[in-house]
């Protein structure tokens, strides 16, 4: 089956939430996706429960008549961390912060979340076999499936564009393959 995670976009700033709404430009982003992603034909659409990653799905939905499958396992390692400040925002205004982050200081324990996402997308793969299912997610999830998939140890170590598109493989015998990572042709 092949497996299409789709990063969310660009959400607004938020003092008082880790779970804000798309931006003006983050709205502007998931139809730019989903008119990229028009002509592709997907089985099943899954999202995390978080906003911004459903307000990015709402446009492949509207083009396409899927329902949204919500699935807890696959919402941002930060979900709980009660204030949201956009990557190259808080790269721009505290390097030092953003920095620590880069190098693994996450608030959480990286392995069990890692553990949580390949759980949860084991499962998403298992229901849908020989299908192609699209999922809109968050760049740590992205990341630590990414890993999980290379064999390396769970660990933020690029950064997904918003709106991205990462391409998996995934065979049933439990083979994982990248086929693409951080497609943004649509943003062009």
């Amino acid at each position: 089956m092949e497996l299409v995670l789709i990063r969310h976009g660009l959400p607004v700033r938020s003092a008082e939430s880790s779970d804000p709404p798309l931006h003006d430009e983050g709205h502007d982003q998931a139809r730019k996706v989903a008119d990229w992603l028009a002509g592709e034909r997907f089985d099943a659409v899954y999202s995390s429960p978080m906003l911004r990653a459903i307000e990015t799905a709402a446009p492949l939905l509207a083009a396409s008549g899927h329902e949204l499958r919500h699935h807890e396992g696959i919402a941002e390692f930060d979900r709980d961390s009660g204030a949201y400040v956009p990557m190259e925002e808080l790269k721009r205004e505290d390097y030092a912060a953003w920095k620590a982050m880069a190098e693994g200081d996450h608030g959480v324990d990286i392995g069990q979340f890692q553990q949580a996402v390949v759980a949860a997308l084991e499962e998403i793969i298992e229901a849908h076999p020989g299908q192609r299912v699209a999922v809109f997610c968050h760049g740590g999830v992205i990341n630590v499936w990414t890993a999980h998939v290379l064999s390396m140890a769970p660990r933020l170590f690029f950064e997904p564009r918003y709106t991205s598109l990462h391409r998996y493989m995934c065979a049933r015998s439990g083979q994982r393959n990248i086929l693409s990572l951080n497609e943004t042709a649509h943003l062009r």
